[in-house]
């Protein structure tokens, strides 16, 4: 409900009266609009436009037990790409008529833990969250809730419920077999400090079998640390001939310190980073990268969750999207 200039509460009788049609054909033309016409839809937005009346959507949602929101949860949501997976998500969501409701963790995994808490108790349709839950506390409140749950930017053969990502591990390692096979023997790691880019660094670090010089940044990353990285790295080893970076803003960053002091790229210091930001192909050179099909992360997640809203069962809980290494000028 909503109210009028004078203080009266706008209602659904008054759509109806309106829009000249019953009280239950309003109600469906706004709630389950496949049961009435096009035309019939078009009469009742046009009452609801004329009266301001605003639907009490809580108050269905008591009814149908549906909230018809779906809550997720992203490290930081201006880390470029996790954005084509945001929007992906909402996209598909708001096809099926339902909103989503976002919330940053800042990889605090304590901030994690509370803003978990604080969803399950507004009960949403559905959760996604970026990364797997760290939380065994969190995780057992999450299959307590019956929530349909989807972690998504990873894998695991124990979910919470149902997961959408890829292995970091392997892509650490399939870097470092593309860095071997290219010839290069003295490498650098520039990473950030959540717990996804450390898989990585020790999947790389597996495949080559020993260690090899790294420096860890705050994250989320930016430009800035990347220079600071490269500086870092190069006191470390002045002979260092790539560097893997744990995001394409790191590797940006490199890409400019590299540049500062004259070194060419690739020549003097090929440099790899991870996500194909949109940036990345049109920077000087450009930069190769681990593409990760972030949108396609999204319209699975949603299709995962609305599966489960409809009552039905999901085939395949654990979807693995894969990665692929885009060679461009940078290596």
């Amino acid at each position: 409900m909503s109210e009028t200039s004078s203080g009266k509460s706008v209602t659904l009788h008054d759509v109806a009266r309106e829009a000249g049609v019953s009280l239950i054909t309003a109600s469906r033309a706004l709630s389950n609009p496949g049961l009435v016409s096009a035309k019939t839809i078009a009469r009742v937005q046009e009452a609801v436009a004329a009266t301001g009346y605003i639907p009490n959507l809580l108050a269905g949602g008591l009814k149908s037990r549906r909230s018809l929101t779906v809550a997720a949860l992203v490290p930081n949501i201006a880390v470029a790409q996790f954005i084509p997976t945001v929007k992906a998500l909402t996209d598909a969501l708001d096809t099926a008529g339902y909103q989503l409701i976002l919330g940053q963790t800042g990889y605090d995994h304590a901030r994690e833990e509370a803003l978990l808490g604080t969803m399950i108790s507004r009960r949403p349709d559905g959760i996604v969250v970026t990364g797997l839950v760290h939380a065994q506390t969190s995780r057992d409140l999450l299959r307590r809730s019956g929530i349909p749950v989807v972690e998504t930017w990873d894998l695991s053969d124990r979910p919470v419920d149902m997961a959408v990502g890829f292995s970091h591990l392997k892509v650490g390692s399939a870097v470092a077999g593309y860095f071997l096979g290219k010839g290069w023997r003295r490498f650098g790691i520039a990473t950030g400090d959540d717990h996804r880019a450390a898989v990585r660094r020790e999947g790389f670090v597996s495949t080559l079998g020993h260690d090899v010089p790294t420096v860890r940044v705050p994250s989320p990353s930016s430009l800035g640390l990347g220079r600071q990285a490269l500086r870092e790295l190069l006191a470390q080893d002045p002979r260092i001939e790539a560097v893997f970076c744990s995001s394409d803003q790191l590797a940006q960053g490199v890409m400019e310190e590299a540049r500062a002091r004259g070194m060419r790229v690739p020549q003097d210091l090929a440099i790899c980073g991870f996500g194909d930001a949109d940036f990345a192909a049109d920077m000087a050179p450009a930069l190769t990268t681990v593409q990760i099909d972030g949108a396609a992360i999204g319209q699975l997640a949603a299709d995962l969750v609305l599966t489960r809203c409809r009552g039905e069962t999901v085939s395949t809980p654990v979807v693995d999207v894969g990665f692929r290494i885009v060679e461009r000028g940078s290596t």
